[in-house]
């Protein structure tokens, strides 16, 4: 899809990034893609992503797969919301209030639950974990499905040792093997405010943290790779190179960009 639209999505199968890293900007939001190392025994990606944007409207919306066996199920996620977009991008245009994320997270439950969307996932090879993130105005929310790590980067979390706002749930897919073919279907969703000032978001794969010698395991080491005098993307290739010359067999695909939030954020009532 043309890197200069609104609009990009891609999956490993379309293009593998073996041995060769990648970053551009889409917009404000830098992708970067590594595929693993051959020498390491990789062969395939079975990565994918998606991202829209609206600058005027101030939001950003996001999804994040980490498929399994094939990428398959990443390639019918991504169609899946692509039906959708009129609909998301919708709920999205108007300034946030208390129905707006609970607006989205019902349309994503009614596209996994259908039965349409069910029956072509009882006939793919393989799952995906799936982290769909949206922020509008000074708020960020995701549904996780999975292991892939949504990071928030604000010196003020980091002084009290916070980065991470999901949790990595093992042993949780769409697909193949589907969450939402249980009796009770099992994911997460969050909501939080940004805080006031630069913020920035980071979605990854999990090559990234399970990288031989682990240079990137404790998020306060990607937090620290960040700096006011170097280009995001920049940063980003740097790190994916340097997970390269850590012989990472894993592919790697990472989403970034920063919300700059003018207004107040909430403090202690005696601050």
């Amino acid at each position: 899809m043309n890197k200069s639209s609104q609009e990009f999505s891609w999956v490993g199968s379309q293009e593998h990034f073996i041995d060769q890293q990648e970053t551009f900007c889409h917009g404000k939001i830098v992708v970067g893609r590594y595929g693993g190392n051959s020498s390491a025994g990789q062969y395939k990606n079975e990565d994918g992503c998606l991202v829209w944007f609206n600058e005027q409207q101030d939001w950003e919306f996001s999804i994040l797969l980490d498929a399994h066996n094939t990428a398959e199920s990443a390639e019918l996620i991504i169609k899946l919301f692509e039906s959708a977009e009129a609909v998301i991008k919708h709920l999205l245009s108007s300034p946030a209030n208390h129905l707006t994320f609970k607006k989205i997270e019902e349309k994503i439950l009614s596209l996994f639950l259908s039965e349409e969307f069910l029956s072509a996932c009882r006939n793919v090879t393989g799952e995906t974990a799936c982290l769909i993130v949206a922020r509008k105005d000074q708020y960020v929310w995701w549904f996780s499905v999975g292991d892939c790590v949504l990071y928030l980067f604000h010196e003020e979390l980091a002084a009290m040792g916070q980065y991470q706002l999901n949790q990595r749930q093992f042993y949780e897919w769409i697909g193949e093997v589907n969450t939402f073919e249980l009796d009770v279907p099992c994911y997460s969703v969050g909501i939080r405010e940004l805080r006031t000032g630069k913020n920035r978001l980071l979605l990854t794969t999990d090559g990234l943290i399970e990288c031989p010698n682990e240079p990137y395991a404790d998020p306060a080491n990607i937090y620290q790779s960040f700096s006011e005098t170097e280009e995001d993307e920049s940063i980003i290739y740097l790190m994916l190179e340097k997970i390269k010359d850590q012989n990472v067999r894993d592919s790697t695909t990472i989403l970034s960009w920063n919300v700059d939030v003018i207004k107040k954020a909430a403090r202690p009532s005696d601050q």
